[in-house]
């Protein structure tokens, strides 16, 4: 912790202190203390302390609100001046972080008082809302939040009112995902997590893209999400088509899977950018078949192909491998490299300061084993709708919890040692960028040139 946080805590600790000290002095908790120790009185729970304070502090703020309203105080012997009056009250239950509250709210003769503190047709209040989102966005599902919330404060929530609340950001996440970007990046990357999303009376296996950009200063930002809802070259050329109609014209480097389709929208949407197959994805699928007992002398040899001075020496590499006694073994493993290689030697041309920033997707691949994490509470999902908003939800509190570690060792000695995580995509800085920049600069000069 650093010193400016213990000095915000020890203050904390001694104004809380001071009160009450304060309090205890006049008296006003004697009685209280009693009835603790008496056992009359419970602090948490249900008609425990907290709520009855939470149950007294909203009703006097309603009256005071009525007050106003009318222009007079309850009890005024001037009343019958004024042209409206109370009308007595009507309960209301209303659901708060420390469970559910029974309020008598008052009402007026005429029926124009509306309430802001507990708002007609409102049965939260506090920081209700904010918890269910951020138990939502912590991977919990509906149901799983219905009974938390009963289990552990006794606030009643129904499922249908928790999908309401969660629903309420997706007009946040519309605007995040129909936000403006920038027009040019110099590399893009994409990858995907399958979930399983309800089609009907059938439940399905769907493919959401995450794709993060890198702008010019070499921060890293993601762009958007899209379920795929249809094969190949038709989807990507949706997606490139959006993220065109948002204000990217120019992309130099796109490293994705190998995913069908995905080229030729790149290349009909950004003729002159550069499509890359994810080198890490590529050595998974070429390993998948090997026996345990090779695996190590077969990622040998392929190492020799992705690390080639250049594309003859790469395919001098493969052609030895395929031609040896373990490649003979492995045919799926050259056959793998073989199907994807104009997609897999275009990094090859470059120098390896910028071979590190382009060859693979694994800058978003931490990104998806996080969001995997979260997901596989889920069953499924309801609709496309659904996978998107709970994945940015997850983002969103995945960044600022890192955040909030940040934070806590904010200021602490260059030789202290920091635990907190930097940022997980969102604003992250690519390593060695300014090295990778330049080398960009070299190779695409007309592009890159115009937008430093």
């Amino acid at each position: 912790m650093s010193m400016v946080d213990k000095l915000e805590r020890d203050e904390r600790r001694r104004a809380q202190r001071e009160g009450v000290e304060a309090l205890e002095a006049s008296g006003a908790l004697d009685e209280l203390y009693a009835m603790i120790d008496a056992g009359t009185v419970q602090l948490d729970g249900k008609d425990g302390l907290i709520q009855q304070l939470i149950k007294a502090g909203l009703e006097r703020g309603l009256q005071a609100e009525l007050t106003g309203h009318l222009g007079y105080e309850k009890g005024d012997p001037d009343a019958a001046l004024h042209p409206n009056s109370r009308n007595g009250a009507y309960p209301k239950t209303v659901a708060t972080s420390a469970g559910d509250i029974e309020l008598a709210v008052p009402r007026d003769r005429d029926g124009s008082f509306t309430p802001m503190l507990v708002p007609k047709g409102s049965r939260r209040a506090g920081g209700l809302d904010d918890m269910i989102i951020s138990l939502y966005a912590g991977g919990m599902t509906v149901r799983d939040i219905e009974h938390h919330l009963v289990s552990t404060i006794g606030a009643e929530v129904s499922r249908e009112t928790i999908s309401k609340i969660t629903d309420e950001v997706l007009e946040e996440v519309i605007a995040w995902q129909r936000r403006p970007l920038e027009s040019f990046y110099p590399v893009i990357y994409l990858d995907a997590i399958v979930v399983k999303v309800r089609d009907g009376a059938h439940v399905r296996n769907k493919a959401a893209h995450i794709a993060v950009g890198v702008d010019m200063d070499g921060i890293k930002h993601v762009l958007g999400t899209w379920v795929q809802a249809t094969e190949g070259a038709k989807f990507w050329a949706g997606v490139c088509a959006e993220l065109a109609n948002r204000g990217v014209r120019d992309v130099l480097i796109v490293c994705c899977d190998g995913l069908t389709g995905f080229p030729e929208a790149i290349e009909a949407t950004w003729p002159d950018s550069l499509v890359q197959t994810c080198v890490v994805h590529l050595i998974r699928n070429a390993m998948r078949f090997v026996a345990y007992g090779q695996r190590k002398a077969v990622a040998a040899a392929l190492k020799n192909v992705y690390q080639a001075a250049d594309e003859a020496a790469a395919r001098a590499a493969l052609d030895a491998f395929a031609s040896s006694e373990l490649g003979k073994r492995n045919p799926h493993a050259v056959r793998v490299f073989e199907d994807a290689w104009d997609r897999f030697t275009p990094f090859l041309a470059f120098p390896p300061m910028l071979r590190r920033v382009i060859y693979t997707t694994n800058a978003i691949e931490s990104l998806n084993y996080q969001l995997r994490k979260i997901i596989k509470n889920r069953g499924h999902f309801p609709n496309d709708q659904a996978v998107v908003k709970l994945l940015w939800l997850a983002i969103c509190n995945i960044e600022d919890k890192r955040a909030r570690e940040r934070a806590k060792e904010r200021g602490l000695g260059r030789g202290a040692k920091r635990k907190a995580d930097g940022r997980l995509v969102e604003g992250q800085l690519v390593t060695n960028w300014k090295q990778a920049l330049a080398q960009l600069a070299l190779a695409y000069p007309d592009r890159i040139n115009p937008h430093l």
